[in-house]
């Protein structure tokens, strides 16, 4: 007679944590690659006590509680002497500081490491997720990833609309932020647009 494997909350792996918190109601609520933002983030401050490499989700809850008080103490802050249309100007007076700062940051491009590899995924939807992505697409394809697969190379190559439904925890949020990121990247396309479901599901994108 099975059973279900007693899982250690403490001694996550990351894998084991996106299933976990993705078996909610919520539907996904977290990927490998924002979890992997997070643990670069967070440092060891999040990892088990017994094992660097794995996840202690009490860690991790209370990492996040923390860092989202944090935010909003700071926007709090930033606020305290301004209100109305003096809080509108200030908040885009913001905006407009970061969005300089990031145009500064903006130097020569490196060299192509792989110019074979860059090559061989320019029209090419399902190798650029194996050969860029091999942590995030690490398990195989089923029939119905390789079928959205090939629509999103088509919307994105030669335009298009599709709609098409998958089960929760099947990388439809993975597959959606790769496909940007080979549009642009490609210059396949010159503007993307990733929507969520929610805004705090569209704001951890």
């Amino acid at each position: 007679m099975g059973g279900r494997v007693a899982i250690d909350p403490r001694h996550l792996r990351p894998s084991e944590l996106c299933r976990l918190l993705n078996s909610t109601p919520l539907d996904e609520v977290i990927n490998e690659r924002q979890l992997h933002r997070h643990r670069t983030r967070a440092g060891y401050r999040i990892a088990s006590a017994t094992d660097p490499n794995r996840v202690d989700l009490f860690r991790y809850t209370a990492w996040l509680a923390a860092t989202r008080h944090e935010e909003l103490r700071r926007a709090a802050e930033a606020n305290d002497d301004a209100s109305g249309y003096d809080a509108y100007r200030e908040r885009k007076a913001r905006e407009a500081r970061a969005l300089s700062l990031s145009g500064r940051d903006i130097g020569p491009l490196p060299e192509v490491v792989d110019a074979e590899r860059k090559a061989s995924c320019a029209r090419d939807f399902r190798a650029f997720c194996e050969r860029y992505f091999p942590a995030t697409f690490h398990l195989a394809w089923s029939p119905d990833h390789l079928r959205v697969i090939a629509k999103i190379e088509q919307a994105v190559l030669e335009g298009g609309l599709f709609a098409m439904a998958m089960p929760r925890s099947s990388g439809k949020t993975s597959l959606c932020e790769t496909a940007c990121l080979w549009a642009l990247l490609y210059g396949h396309r010159e503007f993307v647009t990733l929507i969520g479901s929610d805004e705090d599901h569209a704001a951890q994108m």
